[in-house]
């Protein structure tokens, strides 16, 4: 089992202890679910904000680096909850990624200088 494979396994024994079946999961449970863990990561962003100084008027500030790790992990335990409700296995993120990296390449190769709302509909 790779390491992406197996952070998927530990995350769904969590979320099964806590109490989220994601198997059998209708509709109405997946949006629900979707807005808790979209809830869940603005709150970690906002911690890992909280870790950099970014109060340009207070000079009391301190980079709190060991936090923003922990908050980086916090954001990928939710991250990997969100992608498990919308039925996503490690390997299908790690092939969604690879197509979705090679799209940003292309943008990047391309100059990006029109949106292309149809360069991403393989994924």
């Amino acid at each position: 089992m790779d390491k992406l494979e197996s952070i998927f396994e530990l995350q769904e024994q969590l979320n099964s202890r806590i109490g989220v079946n994601m198997v059998g999961m209708n509709d109405e449970d997946r949006q629900k679910w979707i807005l808790n863990y979209v809830r869940a990561m603005q709150q970690e962003l906002a911690e890992l904000t909280d870790s950099v100084p970014w109060k340009w008027w207070a000079r009391y500030q301190e980079f709190d680096k060991q936090n923003a790790k922990v908050e980086i992990i916090d954001l990928f335990h939710f991250l990997i909850s969100l992608a498990q409700v919308m039925n996503l296995s490690a390997d299908d993120v790690y092939q969604a990624y690879l197509k979705k990296n090679k799209v940003n390449h292309d943008r990047q190769e391309s100059g990006y200088t029109a949106k292309d709302d149809d360069d991403s509909k393989h994924i």
